[in-house]
């Protein structure tokens, strides 16, 4: 139970939400009541209103004292947030037309000196410590900016009250790209995902995938896979998938007898995967609607694709290793009763269906989720009459609401702070010219530029949250690709993928962690395991850059042949990690392995189909001689799979392996 916020504060942040939802299906419905309408920064400044002060009231000064109730300087935060984005969302209009923003009156000022620190210290609490000095450092780059000894980083400098003035008032800062992004389409999807795990969707999606493929061999990996990115749909964030579905699969895993770290892993992976699975996806993925001017549809119709490769790379590994193994299924309660689990849980299908459908066919990605959260608090109401538990349907509510309220205050809080580095990279004009500078350092080299933005991404994303990742690299690397001919949906998607590699790749894995600690297995071991699992996610960024076809960009028979080389690419990539050729039943060589994971690979990422068609035939060659030149049968694997196994669980209890 959550004993920071008290009752009172409970009550505090229910308002505050259902103000900032009220504020922001006004804007997407265009209602105006009396028609009465707000320009768009005033609009921005009223959710900041509402949601910037959850921000202090939710997350505490510091982790120590995150079980205390809202200290007395947190309340007083939380007003002068409050009151601070009131006064600026009243006088938008005065912002606009007297351009407050170059010259503004003294208390305008002050006050934007005072929101500028009160969006670093949001930041600071819902992001990390990281994230908020990079912003810090950018908002301040103004001031230095007319100095810096290289040309490229040398911009248009500014004072700090000039700074100040356009941090707060301007349109490229804290009002910017990805605050008028998550104010107009965010808020809605954001709801959408609570909505959905707070009527039991998660439930749901891990009861069918446990019917469906449970009593399969490693059926309880598998129901992870799939359970994990049914989740990541729904809230966007690795970590979170981990700590909700992770409790319930990895004991399953760990009972079925995989050992711990690769039931870690796989939970880890999965959870990861599901950042950048649709409809739904990551934060980013709806930041680049404004980056690209692409209705989101399109995004998360070119990102389906990438998606199926890399839960289909998961799975196949996740095959592989059972047979090597020898685990099989386990039929256990409700295994098969696939009927029976779709008649209870079809409005949780039906809501992702009608999502699609309003965001495909109706083009109405602003209101969709609002729709769709409308159908789902219907169908709560109804379940709760219908069990005669009609008295709990306001406590439930309730509860919705204020969850609700932390999950959009926390993306809101990172978001506008994320604005800052925009702010100060717009401020100075050095953001037309990185880019730029990127190309002519490169030699208009893609494949040097893909690997140092790959390289970036990774390293920043050990700091930053993906939504900062992306921010930054779609300001000065996006462009650079752009420019050298890439595609700009697959452009932006490569840095989005990559920035969510950091999740489950050391030495900052931090889905991979919180998954070993559920596992209670040693993190680093843990993320090198889920690294594995994971490699596709490594590769199928390339293969998109250089095959758009891939992200449906192209004919369809284009389409067609992208899609059915990388699936059987993708197949063969997850027999050569595991070492075992899955429907040879044979284990490979490790020349085997090594051979079949470099022409799997290159069959990926190859710009045509004829070398990929080549690099398969290469694969089936060497899977053809593995029924007769191979590393063992099952009964082999499985009896050097268990000695490894017991070793590893010693390792993990700080047993010798002689004691296992």
């Amino acid at each position: 139970m959550d004993t920071r916020l008290t009752p009172l504060w409970r009550a505090v942040v229910a308002v505050l939400t259902v103000a900032g939802i009220l504020l922001a299906m006004n804007q997407v419905f265009f209602w105006n009541p009396g028609g009465f309408s707000l320009l768009r920064n005033s609009y921005l400044y009223f959710v900041l209103a509402c949601f910037l002060p959850i921000c202090f009231l939710a997350f505490p000064i510091a982790k120590a004292v995150r079980h205390r109730p809202v200290p007395l300087y947190d309340a007083a935060l939380a007003l002068i947030a409050a009151g601070t984005c009131v006064y600026f969302g009243l006088n938008g209009e005065n912002i606009v037309n007297q351009g407050w923003d170059y010259v503004a009156p003294q208390t305008a000022v002050l006050l934007a000196y005072v929101l500028w620190i009160l969006v670093l210290e949001a930041l600071r609490r819902t992001a990390g410590l990281i994230v908020t000095v990079i912003a810090l450092a950018f908002s301040l780059y103004p001031l230095a900016a007319g100095h810096m000894p290289l040309d490229f980083l040398r911009g248009i400098s500014a004072d700090l009250t000039g700074s100040a003035r356009a941090h707060a008032m301007g349109v490229d800062s804290i009002l910017g790209l990805p605050l008028q992004t998550a104010g107009l389409i965010l808020i809605g999807f954001l709801l959408f995902g609570v909505a959905l795990q707070h009527t039991g969707g998660a439930t749901f999606f891990y009861d069918l995938a446990q019917a469906v493929f449970g009593r399969y061999r490693g059926g309880s990996a598998k129901v992870s896979v799939f359970s994990s990115a049914f989740m990541g749909m729904m809230s966007g964030s690795a970590v979170s998938n981990v700590l909700t579905t992770g409790p319930m699969t990895i004991p399953a895993m760990k009972k079925a007898g995989f050992p711990g770290r690769y039931a870690a892993g796989i939970e880890a992976t999965a959870s990861t995967g599901g950042t950048v699975t649709p409809p739904i996806m990551g934060s980013a993925a709806f930041l680049m609607v404004s980056f690209i001017g692409v209705p989101y549809s399109e995004i998360a119709l070119a990102a389906a694709v990438p998606a199926v490769l890399y839960f289909l790379g998961i799975f196949v590994q996740v095959d592989a290793y059972s047979a090597k193994a020898g685990l099989r299924g386990e039929a256990g309660p409700g295994a098969g009763a696939v009927g029976g689990i779709l008649a209870r849980g079809w409005p949780y299908l039906a809501a992702l269906v009608g999502l699609v459908v309003l965001l495909v066919v109706q083009q109405r990605e602003s209101q969709a989720p609002y729709w769709i959260v409308g159908f789902l608090v219907v169908v709560l109401i109804v379940r709760l009459a219908a069990q005669g538990k009609a008295r709990q349907i306001p406590e439930s509510l309730y509860s919705f609401v204020v969850s609700a309220g932390r999950t959009i205050a926390e993306i809101i809080g990172i978001i506008a702070g994320v604005g800052l580095i925009v702010g100060g990279l717009s401020m100075t004009g050095v953001s037309l010219s990185l880019a730029r500078e990127l190309v002519a350092a490169v030699g208009e080299n893609v494949v040097l530029i893909l690997l140092a933005g790959a390289v970036t991404c990774f390293i920043l994303g050990m700091g930053m949250t993906v939504s900062a990742v992306y921010v930054f690299l779609a300001i000065v690397m996006a462009p650079a690709l752009t420019q050298l001919g890439v595609n700009p949906i697959a452009a932006h998607l490569f840095v989005i993928y990559w920035a969510t590699v950091s999740y489950i790749t050391p030495p900052v894995g931090l889905a991979a962690f919180a998954a070993a600690n559920i596992a209670k297995t040693p993190p680093m071991a843990t993320a090198w395991k889920a690294t594995r699992l994971g490699a596709v996610k490594y590769l199928v960024p390339f293969a998109f850059v250089f095959n758009p076809a891939l992200l449906g960009q192209g004919s369809g028979l284009d389409i067609a042949l992208a899609i059915v080389t990388s699936v059987v690419g993708v197949i063969f990539l997850g027999c050569a990690f595991e070492g075992w050729m899955v429907g040879v039943g044979r284990a490979l060589t490790v020349p085997a392995q090594i051979l079949m994971g470099v022409l799997a690979a290159a069959s990926l990422v190859a710009p045509s189909a004829v070398m990929s068609f080549a690099g398969l035939l290469g694969c089936a060659v060497v899977a053809f001689a593995t029924r007769f030149w191979n590393a063992g049968d099952e009964t082999v694997s499985a009896e050097r799979e268990r000695a490894r196994m017991a070793a590893e669980a010693a390792a993990d209890e700080g047993r010798s392996p002689a004691e296992a």
